[in-house]
C-alpha cells in the first residue's frame, strides 16, 4: 500500500466526497477516483458504497480507516523529526467559532502570517457538536471551543480561559439600571439570541422559563437588534467590549449561572506534527495575554 493512496483515502473518508478530497489535495477528481480504485484492486476489496451521487464506507474501509490516519501520523512525525530545524510548514485546519474567530483569533493569525507564512491555516466556522465530531474524525487537526463542560470523548482538550459572558440591552431598556436581576426578573422579556447549538444560547434558554427568542444568526446581527431595542442578549463580553465603552449597549446586572471555558481540542491518541504543536502554544500564549 502506498501512503500516498492511502493519504487520498483518509481524505475521501472523512468529507465522503470524491470532488471535496481532490479540491482539499490539490488533485484532480479523476486521480481521486484511480487511486481509490488502485488501492482497493491491490486490497481486494471495495472500500467505499457509490450511493447515486453519495458515498460511504464499507466495512472494510471503516476497518482501514484507523490504520490509514496511524500510518499519516507517522510519516508527518519522521518528517518533522527529521526537518527539525527547517522553517514550520504544513496545513492546519481549525474548527472555530464566529465569537473566537473575530474576536480572539486575530492576533494569532497575524503572528502566523507574518512568522511562519509556510503554516497554512484553513478556518471552519463550526459549533460544539460539530467541531468535536470533525476532530474525531480527523477532518480538523485542531478545534475551539467554548464550553462548560471540559472533558469531551476521544479529544484531549486544554482549558485556555474562563470565557466571561454579559446580558446585555440598549441603554433605554426597562431592565437597565436595575439591580441583582434574578432570572424570574427576565421571564418575559423577548430574547436575540444565535442559533441554537450555540452552547451559551442554550445554557441560557435552558436556564430560563419558557424563553422567547429572536434568532438572528450571527454575533453581529444580535448587537445590532439589542441596540434597536427588540430585545436583551447573553453574550461573551469580549464580544460587545466595544460597544459598551462606546454606550451603544448597557451590562444588566444579573449573573448568568454557569460558566464557560475556551478551550483548544484534538483527537485524542493524535501525534500533532511540529507546527500544530507550535500553533497550540502561540494559542495558549495569546490568550494569556488578553486575560492580561
Amino acid at each position: 500500500m502506498e501512503l500516498r493512496l492511502l493519504t487520498t483515502f483518509e481524505k475521501v473518508a472523512d468529507v465522503l466526497s470524491f470532488t471535496r478530497a481532490a479540491a482539499e489535495l490539490g488533485y484532480a477528481q479523476s486521480s481521486v477516483t484511480s487511486q481509490i480504485r488502485a488501492l482497493e484492486t491491490s486490497l481486494g476489496v471495495d472500500l467505499f458504497e457509490r450511493l447515486g451521487s453519495r458515498i460511504r464506507l464499507t466495512e472494510a474501509g471503516e476497518r482501514l480507516l484507523p490504520y490509514a490516519r496511524r500510518m499519516a501520523e507517522l510519516a508527518e512525525e519522521a518528517r518533522s523529526a527529521v526537518a527539525a530545524t527547517a522553517e514550520p510548514s504544513g496545513p492546519i485546519a481549525i474548527g472555530t467559532m464566529e465569537s473566537l474567530t473575530s474576536y480572539r483569533l486575530p492576533p494569532l493569525l497575524e503572528y502566523f502570517h507574518h512568522r511562519y507564512p509556510k503554516v497554512r491555516l484553513a478556518l471552519r466556522p463550526t459549533l460544539g457538536d460539530e467541531t468535536r465530531q470533525a476532530l474525531r474524525q480527523g477532518t480538523y487537526d485542531v478545534g475551539f471551543l467554548m464550553e462548560a463542560e471540559t472533558a469531551h470523548e476521544g479529544l484531549e482538550s486544554e482549558v485556555l480561559a474562563p470565557e466571561p459572558l454579559v446580558l446585555v440591552a440598549d441603554p433605554g431598556h426597562p431592565l437597565a439600571g436595575g439591580t441583582e436581576l434574578g432570572t424570574a426578573d427576565l421571564t418575559g422579556t423577548p430574547l436575540v439570541g444565535t442559533e441554537p447549538g450555540c452552547a451559551y444560547r442554550d445554557l441560557f434558554e435552558a436556564a430560563l422559563d419558557e424563553p422567547r427568542f429572536l434568532e438572528f444568526g450571527t454575533i453581529e446581527a444580535s448587537k445590532r437588534a439589542v441596540a434597536s431595542g427588540l430585545g436583551i442578549a447573553l453574550l461573551p463580553r469580549v464580544t460587545v467590549a466595544g460597544e459598551l465603552a462606546g454606550g451603544t449597549l448597557v451590562a444588566l446586572d444579573w449573573e448568568a449561572p454557569f460558566t464557560l471555558f475556551t478551550q483548544l481540542a484534538w483527537r485524542r491518541g493524535k501525534r500533532l506534527p511540529a507546527h500544530v504543536r507550535l500553533f497550540v502554544e502561540q494559542a495558549r500564549r495569546l490568550v494569556s495575554e488578553q486575560r492580561g
